[in-house]
């Protein structure tokens, strides 16, 4: 009989690197969990989680949002702002006091967009350079959230490394909630030929893959391999997808870093 059944360890999965990580990050979308609710929540899955995202600019309406950034802070996951949050500051030009409050509440991250305005990729920059200048870590969404949109590879891979260079230390690959945009077709498809162009860059660890779907997740996982950093995750799955990285699903039984396909091989 096993005396500690939380802690069962008689199998071989993938390999995990402990927290804190910088590969292999499960990024959540918030979308509006009270407190008491968190810290429950964290009982069973704080161990996977790295990324707290405030979605939908929830952080500046919820009353809790201090508290719930301290007890993340506690579990050791960065909380961060929604990028729309900040495009909309931006665009009343009020970016300057976007900083000061994120800062007086207690976010240490920020997700830089211009996914969902007509924001110039000079401004995002310069959005970006200032949040690093100001002491934030940044993740920059690179990719439309509108379907008609359809960007080439190398335009990603272009305002990927823009965005490294002016001071994003990770970039989110954009997908929505829905998964039918950005790094997907309308049917939820990954655009083999993005992920393809993004593996092949020198900072490829550096790149959160939005991808609210299973079938994204273990896509993802099977091509590229079980620690690659997946975004916008249900807050009800993050065990799930968990379960994916390790192997223990279907999608992805025998997965290891060492046996998974190259992108596109």
């Amino acid at each position: 009989m096993v005396e500690n059944p939380e802690q069962a360890n008689f199998l071989a999965t993938a390999a995990r690197a402990p927290k804190p990580r910088s590969s292999g990050l499960t990024h959540v979308l918030d979308k509006g969990m009270p407190l008491e609710q968190l810290r429950s929540y964290m009982l069973s899955v704080a161990g996977f989680i790295d990324i707290w995202k405030f979605g939908w600019g929830t952080a500046y309406l919820d009353p809790e949002v201090t508290g719930k950034i301290l007890e993340l802070r506690s579990h050791n996951i960065r909380a961060c702002t929604g990028g729309t949050l900040l495009e909309i500051a931006s665009q009343q030009q009020r970016s300057a006091e976007f900083f000061d409050w994120a800062a007086a509440v207690g976010f240490s991250t920020l997700e830089v967009s211009n996914g969902a305005t007509d924001m110039a990729s000079d401004v995002k920059r310069s959005l970006i350079t200032e949040a690093s200048r100001r002491g934030f870590e940044v993740l920059a969404e690179v990719g439309s959230k509108d379907p008609t949109n359809y960007a080439s590879p190398s335009q990603w891979t272009d305002e990927i490394e823009a965005d490294l260079d002016a001071g994003a230390a990770f970039v989110v690959a954009e997908g929505r909630e829905s998964g039918t945009v950005g790094l997907y077709e309308g049917d939820g498809r990954v655009r083999e030929d993005i992920v393809t162009a993004i593996e092949a860059l020198p900072d490829r660890r550096k790149i959160i893959y939005e991808a609210p779907r299973r079938s994204q997740q273990a896509w993802l996982m099977r091509h590229i391999g079980p620690n690659v950093s997946v975004g916008n995750i249900v807050l009800s799955e993050v065990m799930s997808v968990e379960s994916l990285r390790l192997g223990l699903r279907a999608d992805t039984i025998g997965i290891t870093d060492s046996t998974c396909a190259t992108a596109h091989a």
